[in-house]
């Protein structure tokens, strides 16, 4: 698969979001996890995205990234060439979702997800989401502190803002590599992020990649001019997502999630498929 950069990394264009897996009520068994992470990595895939809030309960955090680790120890490649990225601030509690951007909070969390994955250090941890209560600046301290430890290799954020991007760089200068924002045919309201990371030389991350493709109601229209592209060229309608968002910027990296291998390798295909400027020109209008 071609690559792309995440700081001084090269990874594949597509990468696998694992968040799937770990979702109640919809996750699949862990045999069927592990079968899913290992065709991503055998198909090219060397960008991993998990979350220590990635997990079917308050009771289990972690429980995403422990299937991740897992299936690294199961695979037979170079695991030296798969970049595992974690997040934390994101918080489970039995009340359900929180946030907490605190650095003794952030410290906590990073220690236990170097504890989950079975790592010294985490190649790529993402603050999750901004914490209203803690400045940002006091957040971006704690991943620098992260990082100059050691525990971390490399520092990213997500759900982001311009002018939160721009003071990460300032705090942050060169760790930080990579942003993480939802953008897909149904949510493109970060392509200023888009801009600020390609400007920055930034990777930017979209999750949720795959959003309003397939689905009904609002986006229907614009679905169908991602289906009828599709069907031209004989392919799925996900790859066609996967390559307009590819076709964005030289810094976007997609991170589809999948808990299927049938889903993941659909995905990797996008890789090899060029849209046309015409067909650009449908997309995006």
């Amino acid at each position: 698969m071609r690559t792309r950069a995440i700081g001084k990394r090269q990874v594949g264009v597509i990468g696998l979001g694992a968040m799937p897996m770990s979702v109640a009520g919809h996750m699949p068994d862990e045999n069927q996890s592990i079968r899913t992470i290992l065709a991503a990595l055998d198909a090219g895939v060397t960008l991993v995205d998990t979350a220590d809030a990635y997990t079917p309960s308050h009771t289990d955090v972690g429980h995403n990234e422990r299937l991740v680790a897992r299936a690294l120890s199961l695979w037979g490649g170079d695991t030296g060439s798969v970049l595992v990225a974690t997040k934390g601030g994101h918080t489970r509690t039995p009340e359900g979702w929180g946030r907490d951007g605190s650095l003794d909070y952030l410290r906590k969390a990073c220690d236990r997800s170097l504890k989950a994955l079975g790592v010294d250090s985490i190649g790529l941890y993402q603050h999750h989401r901004p914490d209203p209560n803690v400045p940002y600046e006091e957040t971006m301290g704690a991943l620098k502190e992260l990082h100059d430890a050691g525990k971390i290799q490399m520092a990213g954020i997500s759900n982001a803002n311009p002018e939160q991007i721009r003071l990460a760089r300032a705090i942050l200068g060169d760790r930080l590599v990579s942003v993480q924002n939802e953008y897909s045919p149904r949510f493109r309201s970060s392509e200023p992020e888009i801009d600020v990371c390609e400007e920055l030389g930034l990777a930017f991350l979209p999750w949720s990649p795959l959003g309003g493709i397939g689905r009904t109601g609002e986006t229907t229209e614009r679905n169908a001019v991602f289906t009828g592209i599709a069907a031209a060229r004989g392919v799925s309608p996900y790859q066609v997502c996967l390559a307009w968002e590819l076709a964005r910027s030289p810094v976007v990296i997609p991170i589809p999630g999948a808990s299927r291998p049938e889903s993941i390798l659909d995905s990797v295909r996008a890789a090899d498929l060029e849209l046309t400027a015409e067909e650009l020109a449908r997309l995006n209008g």
